[in-house]
């Protein structure tokens, strides 16, 4: 079980957020495009940092804790998916704060 912590973590940070979208009527799963075109720089300029990191011995990650399956440049499964989990879980709560103070995307999607 603790080579899932990391995973156990990231589901419950998408359980604690993931209820946002149905109960708020936010969106954010539907309009694909516009959170693929969110994710995209934060997952690259972070797996770069990462992988500067790594290579540099600054940053390392405790293999009892992720799920042992390692990127090129030793970046475990489990970081990339922190790099997607996180910002959506963020953009589901900005998105909740909105929906609840009634201010428009201005995106013209609403």
């Amino acid at each position: 079980m603790r080579h899932l912590s990391y995973l156990a973590v990231l589901a419950g940070c998408l359980i604690c957020a993931g209820w946002l979208e149905p109960v708020f009527k936010v969106n954010v799963f539907r309009r694909w495009r516009r959170l693929g075109l969110t994710l995209l720089p934060v997952i690259v300029v972070f797996v770069l940092w990462d992988l500067g990191a790594i290579a540099a011995g600054h940053w390392t990650f405790d293999p009892e804790q992720t799920t042992g399956i390692l990127f090129p440049g030793g970046l475990p499964l489990d970081e990339l998916l922190f790099f997607v989990v996180v910002p959506i879980c963020a953009v589901l709560g900005f998105e909740a704060v909105r929906a609840v103070l009634r201010r428009p995307a201005g995106d013209g999607d609403g």
